[in-house]
């Protein structure tokens, strides 16, 4: 976890709060479960007064819901008023531009002013799956042509002649580059588009990759100036001792989703010995920038982590173990913050 006491950083007051949600299908819980409390989590980061909520694609995984991405947007948008909503990303690679600037011109269309979509290179899941997927493994090389393709697709320059995405077209729906490398980085500033950096699970190349894309950042018809969203953990609670079981709670479901996938269901003895084993030092590593505690706790770290990450926006991931840890969570960050939703 970052050691909060060795940053300086103002105070993150006036920096949009925003939410990744995973989709979480908890042990016990069931898909449908996971699918309402995304709903709910929606609807109360918009009465809280949350800037967004993103929703990321990932496929062969049990524990995570969000596979159909702009379908889950759809339903939420449906069921929110005024909250932003978009794809944390939509993994390009596994989809023709065209069908996903259809896909997110209908839900501009649908909800003006709401939509976002924020672009990652990674298949979002196993080799095997991506075979599943019909798509090919060298897919991700083409990711700088095939954003350049959507780009046009959902403004009125397509870069393919004769071809225009109805709905889609006209629709400039805002683009974000995701990523957990340096790439990502490059990427977003040579096309002057905003840059999301996966830190909430890809910790290590945080501040370099942030100083590369501000350093090279070109403005464009989209942003003039450069715009980080940084990704950081979440669990905030009423109490401290609290907080700590739900993180290491987090920490056994991730051992058992990433070190256990293929073995069959598992024990409590099994994930016991699969957080002890030195293979968990992946996990936490994954976990580093984790806020855990009261409100106040979390106020603090948040704080830091904004100079740390110099970041222009956060976009939170409540990482507790159910629905309801969830969104007190979101209470409790909201109440630290001391946001208020938007006239």
């Amino acid at each position: 976890m970052l050691d909060v006491d060795a940053y300086e950083g103002d105070d993150v007051n006036g920096v949009p709060l925003s939410v990744l949600d995973l989709a979480v299908v908890a042990p016990g819980e069931t898909v449908r479960t996971a699918l309402d409390g995304c709903v709910a989590l929606a609807q109360r980061a918009e009465e809280l007064g949350y800037h967004r909520i993103w929703y990321a694609e990932h496929h062969n995984m049990a524990s995570i819901a969000s596979s159909a991405t702009s379908v889950l947007i759809a339903h939420v948008a449906a069921r929110t008023q005024r909250i932003r909503l978009g794809a944390g990303g939509v993994m390009l690679p596994n989809h023709a531009p065209l069908v996903i600037a259809e896909q997110f011109g209908t839900l501009a269309t649908l909800h003006p002013g709401r939509i976002d979509l924020g672009l990652g290179r990674a298949p979002g899941t196993d080799q095997q799956t991506l075979r599943a997927l019909r798509r090919s493994p060298d897919a991700a090389e083409h990711f700088p042509q095939d954003v350049l393709e959507l780009q046009g697709y959902l403004t009125d320059r397509t870069t393919v002649p004769g071809v225009n995405a109805t709905p889609g077209r006209g629709a400039n729906v805002p683009l974000y580059i995701l990523g957990s490398s340096l790439f990502g980085a490059q990427l977003a500033a040579h096309l002057g588009l905003p840059f999301g950096f996966a830190s909430h699970f890809a910790p290590q190349y945080l501040q370099h990759a942030v100083g590369i894309y501000r350093d090279q950042f070109r403005p464009s018809a989209q942003l003039d100036q450069p715009y980080v969203v940084a990704g950081v953990t979440v669990i905030a609670a009423d109490a401290q001792d609290v907080a700590d079981a739900e993180f290491q709670a987090v920490r056994r479901m991730r051992a058992a989703n990433f070190l256990g996938r293929g073995r069959g269901p598992l024990t409590e003895a099994d994930i016991d010995a699969l957080v002890a084993s030195p293979q968990m030092a992946s996990i936490d590593e994954m976990l580093a920038y984790s806020a855990v505690g009261t409100p106040d706790v979390v106020r603090d770290y948040l704080e830091r982590f904004t100079a740390h990450a110099d970041a222009d926006e956060l976009m939170v991931v409540h990482q507790a173990s159910s629905v309801a840890a969830r969104l007190r969570s979101l209470d409790a960050l909201a109440e630290a913050m001391a946001l208020a939703p938007a006239a």
